[in-house]
């Protein structure tokens, strides 16, 4: 078996992805976190300073405060970043973590039950944000220190570090135009720049999507496969006027335009080029990316050119970018 397909496999099976964020923010999302937990200290040392006695000390901010700093600062246009997700998946599992354990103290299962019912009411509040699963679990966990505050757990330090920690969000993403949170500060700031669809020319490709996610340089909460399959459903409706390349050229890379599952580029490795008799004028080609990847085949140079879009080019990061046209 190919060793390049086996990988691929093994790439998709675990879910990794390829990275389409540039070092530098990969460098910002970093920061950003840092910062970010830096102000839930500070901030909430500033606003209860007299919380710091000896015995005092763990309280001044709970670990899911460090989850929630890797999706405001590393993923900030996702919807799970978003601020209501913040306040209230923190706040509503608070709330319940502390209401199981003052109902069901002591029990083995009174952690799971309050985790349970988090994700649940997250769900029903839409406000879905994976820390706040940390959140309940610490109420019921965090030890007599946590279970002597009882619903003050959701002031301090929970209410504290959330405010905190959405401040920092907002400031330290403001730095950087691509990054505005909220995301519906971003999201007005590009329908302000769209393109009317009355002056849209083509339709979408898969190159076209690879080359916006690269171009919008931030951590997308999706899947590429899930999100290219929603575009496909999509393309469906709005297939038209398909062009082909004019001449099919050995050495040269074609993309049948398509996303989702149904992508594909092949290269061309030979051809007969029977211009005499186009039953013999045949093409040899190899599947480089996506459906059928690592296959080779033949078939006459008409069938090939209907199956191809366009000219592409490979880029160094894995990806495929279209030719310019002549």
């Amino acid at each position: 078996m190919n060793v390049k397909h086996v990988l691929h496999e093994l790439r998709l099976l675990f879910g990794i992805e390829r990275n389409t964020t540039s070092h530098g923010e990969k460098w910002i999302s970093g920061l950003g976190a840092l910062l970010g937990i830096l102000s839930v200290y500070w901030i909430t040392r500033l606003m209860f300073p007299h919380g710091f006695m000896e015995n005092a000390g763990s309280l001044i901010m709970v670990t899911s405060m460090g989850a929630s700093a890797v999706l405001l600062f590393a993923v900030p246009q996702g919807a799970l970043s978003q601020p209501w997700a913040v306040i209230g998946g923190h706040l509503i599992s608070a709330f319940i973590g502390v209401s199981c354990q003052k109902l069901f103290p002591d029990q083995t299962w009174t952690a799971a039950l309050a985790v349970g019912l988090a994700v649940g009411c997250m769900h029903y509040m839409r406000c879905i944000h994976p820390p706040g699963g940390a959140t309940s679990l610490a109420a019921v966990i965090g030890g007599s220190e946590v279970h002597a505050l009882g619903y003050h757990y959701l002031i301090m330090p929970i209410l504290i570090n959330v405010i905190a920690i959405l401040l920092m969000a907002i400031l330290f993403n403001a730095l950087f135009h691509w990054r505005r949170y909220p995301a519906h500060i971003n999201k007005r700031l590009r329908e302000s720049k769209k393109t009317q669809p009355a002056e849209r020319q083509f339709d979408l490709t898969h190159e076209d999507f690879s080359a916006a996610m690269q171009q919008l340089n931030s951590y997308v909460d999706i899947t590429a496969e899930n999100l290219t399959e929603l575009l496909e459903l999509a393309k469906q409706h709005a297939e038209k006027n398909i062009t082909h390349p004019a001449d099919i050229i050995p050495g040269h890379f074609y993309s049948n335009g398509k996303l989702g599952k149904l992508w594909s580029v092949r290269q061309v490795l030979d051809g007969s080029d029977d211009d005499v008799i186009p039953e013999k004028d045949r093409v040899i080609y190899k599947v480089l990316a996506g459906d059928g990847a690592y296959q080779t085949a033949i078939c006459l140079r008409s069938e090939f050119r209907q199956w191809a879009r366009f000219e592409v080019k490979p880029q160094e990061n894995g990806r495929w970018v279209k030719m310019d046209s002549e």
